[in-house]
């Protein structure tokens, strides 16, 4: 996967039609699918096609995606066509048996995307991508990630992460499965420093959530206006974490 790359990616756009051209408030949702693996075991992508389908959120970050290998159908082809929803990719592994990692689904048109690489040492590797929306009357910047498991990893990534994107050139979303524990880690004190505090909602495991390892930032703060969690019978089985929603004000 390159490091931020500066080109523009071809993006998958589905057939959305009359979309609202007043789009605000907006829902923006993110969710680790585990493979479309659920609590009880089963492979499932339709499962977590219900459950999008249940939030309805108008733009979802998803981690844990398989996008198509010897192994496994490509599961982000199949949430896109439950949505009719825009699609992006942006593996973290690519080879014949395995292609993984993050996407975006989005309502409204997906004008650019980047990949940015976050992989640390020998560790699983890692990223974020970056994708620029065209929602009516204010364009969007959404970053999708999905951090590593140890604190340094996860202090490293950070590091970059907030190196890479500037705030001042439109709203940007900050989202994904952060895998931190640790309520005062510092990635959590330097994001939070960056974006201003949020809530931090319980998302994981799905049947019994202890821990707010899913997180949603936004900058400018004043324009998140809630967030919660998505915790129907549906979710509680299709995946191991919980989506997470906020509404955001234009």
């Amino acid at each position: 996967m390159s490091n931020e790359a500066d080109a523009c990616a071809v993006v998958t756009k589905a057939a959305v039609e009359d979309v609202d051209n007043d789009p605000w408030p907006l829902a923006v949702a993110t969710y680790n699918i585990h493979s479309a693996i659920g609590t009880d075991g089963r492979f499932d992508p339709q499962r977590i096609a219900g459950v999008l389908q249940e939030m309805n959120a108008d733009v979802i970050a998803l981690q844990e995606v398989p996008l198509g290998d010897s192994r496994r159908e490509n599961v982000l082809a199949i949430l896109q066509q439950a949505t009719g929803y825009h699609a992006v990719e942006g593996p973290t592994e690519e080879h014949d048996h395995r292609r993984y990692g993050n996407a975006v689904l989005s309502r409204y048109p997906i004008l650019c995307t980047r990949t940015i690489d976050l992989s640390f040492g020998s560790r699983e590797p890692r990223g974020a991508l970056d994708a620029d929306l065209d929602c009516p009357g204010h364009p969007l910047r959404v970053i999708a990630t999905h951090l590593g498991l140890r604190p340094a990893e996860r202090r490293d990534q950070i590091r970059r992460l907030l190196q890479a994107f500037d705030t001042d050139t439109m709203p940007v979303i900050l989202m994904g499965d952060v895998n931190e524990w640790f309520v005062w880690g510092r990635p959590l004190r330097w994001l939070i420093s960056h974006f201003e505090a949020v809530p931090a909602v319980k998302t994981f495991p799905s049947r019994w959530p202890l821990f707010a390892l899913d997180r949603i930032w936004i900058s400018p703060r004043r324009r998140l206006l809630r967030i919660q969690v998505h915790a129907t019978p549906l979710a509680r089985v299709a995946s191991d974490h919980l989506p997470l929603i906020a509404h955001i004000d234009g």
